[in-house]
């Protein structure tokens, strides 16, 4: 019985005890979007977009606008321009929700604020090191 896994391992690289699992795995992320193909030369392509490398602080060009449209007449402050992968984007949002104590979100690259806090905001952008906020 342990001779078939042993070669479906030494085919595929893989211990045969986790092999089902990761073969499953790499087959779906293979076919993702593609239903059947008949071209022989074929080769998927992914569209995702790869997540660009944190700019430093100081050359960040945010910019501080407020809305009220679409938000059922409550005010907020939307952060935008921020360059960096999602992770540093979360982390920029919690500290600014964090320093003015007010609530908010990190949605589509942009980190929205209750309120209208953009003078205060600005403040804490630039002692933060975001020298070209505006």
């Amino acid at each position: 019985m342990a001779d078939w896994k042993d070669a479906l391992a030494a085919l595929t690289g893989v211990e045969h005890q986790e092999s089902k699992q990761q073969i499953a795995n790499v087959d779906k992320k293979k076919r993702v979007g593609v239903v059947y193909s008949t071209n022989p030369d074929y080769e998927y392509e992914d569209d995702s977009v790869a997540e660009n490398d944190t700019l430093p602080k100081n050359q960040q060009k945010l910019r501080l606008s407020m809305e009220r449209s679409g938000r059922g007449g409550k005010t907020v402050t939307i952060v935008r321009g921020f360059i960096g992968t999602d992770d540093d984007l979360q982390t920029l949002g919690k500290l600014l929700k964090q320093k003015c104590g007010v609530g908010g979100s990190v949605k589509n690259g942009e980190v929205i604020i209750q309120g209208d806090l953009r003078l205060r905001l600005v403040e804490i952008l630039k002692k933060e090191g975001y020298t070209q906020t505006k």
